[in-house]
């Protein structure tokens, strides 16, 4: 964990060094934590692209001292074109992963990026979209070194980034130097031309062409009619402050009624039996609640604050046996993703998320830019009587979910992970080892994990378990009726976390994942 002093003017931890340290030469020259946000998000989608891209979706939840925070839902609607009846008539009972069928919405990811831009002016913002992409465009041109994670994502998916016309990625080996010079050139264009460009401008009409000469649904006037959308987060008061996070259609709301049934279960003691078994019950009543009615918030016909109720919160926290496992056997879901935390010299916060989905998205290269579309359309369902439902114009169900908490103390916490429903489960051992249980931030985030429900391209709906989890634990786990297997020490699957916190003093903490290829700047 990086301590620093009274001095520091901000802080930054992404899953990735060079975006880290992006974000904060931006800091360094003044610039505010959207300002160094958006410097991080871009540099990710450069050195992190199978994890996130201009071809995906985000989220961000933004913080002013003194003022409710901010939330932006930059995801994505169906196309007009895209109907549940069109890939029925294909012979298709669900949307394929990969290929122009998968990429079926709108990318909101650069609208995110905009909006976001909007709060950072107000702020006081000054530094041109040149200078914030100024890292991510050296990176694509002159060229960055491979993860390993990054390259064994590239072995999984060679055929399909093959069929996509992906060559870019398919050669790549962990430490090789790679470039990608047309997304240089497209962060290029969008510097010059403004972010609204890339759906309403030259960027904008080429990717709809192109993405119509591929087969996918998504045309120009798709990308037209996109338009990021501000809402109020969603909150949940605990003892210790407030905790925020997205509503739907993100599975925020998962997240915080995870946290809302474990503080009632009156846990004293992190890492043994009562702290893991109870956050895992308290996930399997939030997934039953997020399952039945979390979408499109047009779709939804109850609205997501009713389920953070005292009285819901009460009598799902009563169903929750002590000693017992609730049985589980339901499809759950995969995804990579990038989380980005900032907090600068003001107390000024930024949690954010960007993602294509799954690894590589579509594994759709789409026009002279060879930008990569995401895949978040393939959790759509054909089904007529499905949740979520292909329509045009909505938006799927979404695991991204960025979090951000204010304590009573006076400190603020940004904070997030990766890993699909991994997600809200790694928040809430990670919140509550730090902010219940008093546990040192970067020992919260290292300590070991677990994980209800698949793991990479699996779709098993047991407990998994990291192998550093003491025996006499997991033997207790089993006898209460889990169904547990182990993973590796530092499994990638267990997510990439990271958090930053900032003290009423001024003095900063900040904690990035072992399992990623990250760090914390600060200066």
């Amino acid at each position: 964990m990086l301590h620093t002093p009274m001095a520091t003017r901000g802080m930054v931890s992404a899953p990735h060094h060079l975006a880290a340290q992006a974000g904060l030469a931006v800091l360094r020259e003044g610039g505010n934590a959207i300002e160094a946000a958006i410097a991080t998000a871009a540099a990710c989608t450069v050195v992190y692209p199978h994890m996130s891209g201009l071809g995906g979706d985000g989220f961000w939840l933004i913080h002013e001292p003194g003022k409710t925070p901010i939330s932006i839902d930059a995801s994505g609607a169906a196309a007009a074109a895209a109907k549940a009846e069109g890939y029925r008539e294909r012979g298709l009972s669900a949307i394929p992963a990969t290929g122009p069928l998968a990429a079926n919405t709108v990318a909101g990811v650069v609208s995110g990026w905009q909006a976001a831009l909007e709060i950072g002016t107000r702020w006081g913002g000054r530094l041109p979209l040149s200078r914030l992409f100024e890292d991510a465009i050296h990176h694509a041109r002159h060229g960055f070194c491979v993860t390993a994670e990054q390259a064994r994502a590239a072995v999984r998916l060679a055929k399909p980034l093959a069929e996509g016309g992906a060559d870019a990625y398919l050669t790549l080996e962990g430490g090789a130097l790679t470039t990608l010079p047309g997304l240089a050139t497209l962060l290029e264009r969008l510097a010059q031309a403004g972010l609204d460009d890339f759906y309403r401008g030259a960027v904008g009409h080429h990717l709809g062409a192109e993405l119509q000469r591929l087969g996918s649904p998504v045309n120009s006037a798709d990308l037209a009619r996109h338009r990021s959308v501000r809402r109020r987060p969603l909150s949940l008061n605990m003892d210790c402050g407030t905790v925020y996070n997205l509503p739907p259609p993100t599975q925020g709301l998962a997240a915080l009624m995870i946290l809302g049934l474990f503080e009632r279960l009156g846990v004293t003691q992190a890492d043994g039996f009562a702290h893991v078994h109870g956050i895992v019950e308290a996930t399997k009543q939030a997934f039953i609640v997020r399952n039945a009615h979390v979408t499109d918030p047009a779709y939804m016909t109850i609205h997501s604050t009713t389920y953070l109720s005292d009285a819901l919160l009460d009598r799902l926290a009563g169903a929750i046996a002590p000693r017992r496992a609730l049985p589980w056997h339901r499809e759950t879901v995969d995804g990579d993703t990038s989380w980005i935390g900032v907090i600068d010299g003001e107390g000024r916060a930024v949690s954010c998320i960007q993602s294509l989905a799954q690894p590589f998205g579509a594994a759709l290269a789409v026009g002279e830019f060879g930008l990569l579309w995401h895949n978040r359309g393939a959790s759509f369902t054909l089904g007529e009587d499905a949740q979520n439902l292909l329509v045009p114009g909505r938006k799927p169900f979404h695991t991204l979910c960025p979090a951000l908490a204010r304590f009573r103390d006076g400190r603020v916490m940004v904070y997030g992970c990766m890993g699909g429903d991994g997600q809200p489960q790694t928040q809430a051992a990670l919140f509550s080892r730090y902010a219940l249980f008093g546990q040192g931030l970067q020992q919260a985030v290292t300590a070991p994990r677990w994980r209800l429900g698949p793991g990479r391209g699996e779709y098993a709906s047991d407990l998994k378990l990291e192998g550093r989890v003491e025996p006499s634990l997991v033997r207790a786990l089993r006898e209460a009726g889990h169904e547990v297997s182990i993973m590796a020490s530092f499994d990638q699957q267990m997510g990439h976390a990271g958090a930053v916190v900032r003290h009423e003093d001024g003095r900063f903490e900040g904690a990035v994942d072992p399992r990623s290829d990250g760090v914390v700047a600060a200066f």
